[in-house]
């Protein structure tokens, strides 16, 4: 299994009940958690995105999204081989060659290390904000993921889609990688039977492992029949604590891997940078 974070400060969720260190935290402080889960072995970093959260839900969903392009950025200069995800990108905020340019960029600053985490969005008032049509979201991501396919490693890319149809334009820089992993967000049935029809992996929030079982079987044959390279990503929720509790970090870190996870996005309890940066060190001594 391969193990990266979903770090602190750069989204603040109220579900966790966020530490009081994070409200003073700065990206120093983050790129040293980076640096430190980089030497240790941890494979990526989740980076959340939003434009704008409509007040109404901000104390549901968290009123801090750090800027993902330039956070990615930053950290990429201070890490050396940890991947970078962004988690996720709405598809129907952006036409598809801002995100190739955005986060092709991204990829080329780090030496091709991203991980393009995307999804269809459900946040209505935020599309409503940004002037996008919402109705039919599902089929603009399809078109949107068919489209970054074709283009995201391309100096001159080409697609005739449905919804996106260019040709004749210059993006440089664009991405190193010749192929970048695209993992789609959700928590649906659709969403994984999106990712085995368009993408390379699969990483729901909020479900358990109780909940993403039937899931899963559902779409096993799928799953199946796209080979080793397909991932499944899964955030345990609530955070571990490998610190006081490594033996129930164990145990749930054996149930993800029983349901078939090729990976987790872990978080940790923690009270501090310091205290975070132990519970590093604690998950890699377990695992």
């Amino acid at each position: 299994m391969r193990f990266g974070l979903v770090p602190p400060i750069v989204h603040r969720n109220p579900r966790f009940a966020p530490p009081a260190w994070e409200f003073e935290a700065t990206i120093d402080n983050l790129a040293a958690i980076a640096a430190r889960a980089d030497s240790l072995g941890y494979d990526f970093m989740c980076f959340p995105g939003h434009v704008a959260i409509p007040e109404e839900v901000a104390d549901v969903r968290g009123h801090v999204y750090w800027d993902p392009v330039a956070t990615m950025s930053y950290i990429a200069a201070h890490t050396a081989r940890i991947k970078l995800c962004v988690y996720v990108v709405v598809l129907g905020y952006y036409h598809p060659l801002e995100i190739c340019k955005s986060y092709g960029s991204v990829d080329r600053l780090s030496g091709g290390r991203l991980i393009l985490g995307v999804g269809v969005g459900s946040l209505e008032q935020e599309f409503k904000m940004l002037g996008r049509p919402f109705a039919d979201r599902g089929a603009r991501a399809d078109d949107s993921l068919r489209a970054l396919r074709a283009s995201l490693s391309k100096r001159a890319p080409a697609y005739h889609g449905e919804f996106y149809d260019y040709e004749g334009f210059i993006v440089e820089p664009h991405a190193l990688q010749d192929h970048v992993p695209v993992w789609i967000g959700g928590r649906s049935g659709r969403s994984l039977r999106r990712a085995v029809e368009l993408a390379d992996g699969w990483s729901p929030f909020k479900l358990q492992v109780d909940e993403l079982r039937p899931i899963l079987d559902r779409y096993r044959p799928q799953i199946e029949a796209r080979g080793p390279g397909f991932d499944l990503v899964f955030p345990p929720d609530p955070p571990l604590d490998p610190l006081d509790d490594p033996d129930e970090a164990r145990d749930r870190i054996a149930a993800f891997k029983a349901v078939g996870a090729t990976g987790l996005a872990l978080r940790f309890r923690h009270t501090s940078k310091e205290h975070y940066e132990r519970q590093l060190e604690a998950f890699v001594r377990i695992v």
